[in-house]
Order: C-alpha cells, then structure tokens, then sequence
C-alpha cells in the first residue's frame, strides 16, 4: 500500500512489511505513532471552504473565543482526515497491488482539537481477515492525541483493503 508520499518524521519509525503474511504478524501489536502536527487556522478554514461548514466554532475566532473551547476548533471531520497522511508515516505494506479504505466501525470525538494545537495518530493492529481471490482486511484501531491533552481528539476503527 503506498503512504501517500509521506516520510516519518526524524526520530520516527515506520513499520514497513511485505505482504499480508508480515502485517499478520503485527494483529494485536502497536505500529507506532506518527509526527506531531500542528492544527493551524489557514487549515480549519481551507476544511471549512472545501465542505461548507463555516459554522462559526472553527471560522470567527473573535466569536469562538468567547464560545464554549476558548477558540475556534477543527471540525471534527478534519481530524478524522488527517488520519490518512499521519498513517502513511506509521505502516506501508509493500508487496500489495493496492490497498484501500474500506470504511470505518465506529469514529468518536471525545476532545475538541483548538486551533494552534499539535495532533498525532497512534495505530493498532487489531485483526487481519484473509478474503477470496488473494484479498484481506485489516481492521485498527486509531487514537488521535492532543499534545499536552489526557483525553484523545478522535478514536477510531477503520478496515482496510489489501489486494495481492
């Protein structure tokens, strides 16, 4: 599966196996985390314009200063999209035709993102499915964390497809 052109950044390590019978072995493993990054308004607003949610929690930060976070916030499903750049620094599954998303379990956001703050992903291999024709399914789990937070911005359970 390809990661998206994205590296690790320096002092990360990304988990690179060949073929489903490598990523087998990592069910029940954690794959890692990825870089910090840094949640800017330049990126809440371009979200914003892109899906038409200018709700004014993530767009008037005059307005959502006095709202109930302090600040404008990421949209939630902003942070759930950062899940596909911030994975492709944790695994890339080499010897695969493809791979795809398969769609998700559950999502939930327990801890808003503010604007200027950093996010991570961390990965679990939860289980691996062998399908007909040479395909499997692997299910994770996704935890997005906020720096300096105790309670994570976004938990998730997403498959995926890979295709030999």
């Amino acid at each position: 599966m390809p990661n998206f052109g994205v590296e690790p950044a320096k002092g990360q390590r990304m988990v690179t196996v060949k073929g489903i019978d490598e990523l087998s072995a990592l069910v029940g493993e954690e794959l890692g985390a990825s870089s910090w990054l840094e949640i800017t308004q330049e990126r809440v607003d371009q979200f914003a314009d892109s899906t038409g949610d200018h709700q004014w929690i993530h767009v008037d930060p005059a307005r959502a200063a006095q709202g109930p976070f302090g600040g404008p916030i990421a949209h939630g499903y902003l942070t759930l999209s950062l899940v596909i750049p911030l994975f492709g620094e944790i695994l890339k599954v080499d010897g695969v035709k493809m791979g795809v998303n398969y769609g998700l379990e559950k999502v939930r956001f327990p801890s808003p993102v503010r604007v200027g703050s950093k996010i991570r992903l961390v990965a679990r291999l939860v289980s691996i499915e062998e399908l007909p024709e040479g395909a499997a399914q692997g299910v994770f789990d996704f935890t997005i964390e906020v720096d300096g937070s105790a309670k994570p911005a976004c938990v998730a359970r997403p498959i995926y497809r890979y295709f030999t």
